[in-house]
């Protein structure tokens, strides 16, 4: 698989990763929610801005550029004993603060609470509906 060079789905996938949601990117950067939405669809992002960035993701400028997505799962399958040996991988491994488990754990979670909804939204609407086919 070729590696992307689309430095605003690095962005993006390294927001995502840390745990922040685009609105806390955009307060960090003292712009809007929809100009970091812009942002990540961008190609290309000049260094300056990449700079403010990657500081508020608290990573460098480097590790958005290098970014690599089968490295940073690598990274994260290869630690033992909460060992840093692997740390030449991606980003800072003194930044990266989250388990993936848990992240994983918690988007089932949330799956699972959205299918609740969803199913208790559709048992309503049908009990509606056959209350107004009895009224007729």
């Amino acid at each position: 698989m070729a590696e992307t060079l689309h430095i605003g789905k690095k962005i993006s996938r390294i927001r995502e990763l840390r745990g922040m949601k685009q609105d806390a990117l955009a307060a960090g950067l003292g712009i809007s929610q929809q100009a970091i939405s812009k942002l990540e669809q961008s190609e290309n992002v000049e260094d300056e801005t990449l700079e403010k960035v990657a500081k508020v993701l608290e990573v460098t400028a480097d590790a958005i550029k290098n970014f690599n997505e089968e490295a940073a799962i690598n990274y994260f399958n290869t630690f033992q004993d909460n060992s840093f040996s692997n740390s030449s991988y991606v980003l800072n491994a003194q930044s990266c603060n989250f388990n993936p488990l848990d992240k994983l754990i918690e988007n089932y979670e949330e799956n699972r609470k959205l299918y609740e909804r969803l199913l208790q939204s559709e048992r309503e609407k049908n009990e509606l509906l056959l209350n107004q086919l009895k009224n007729r």
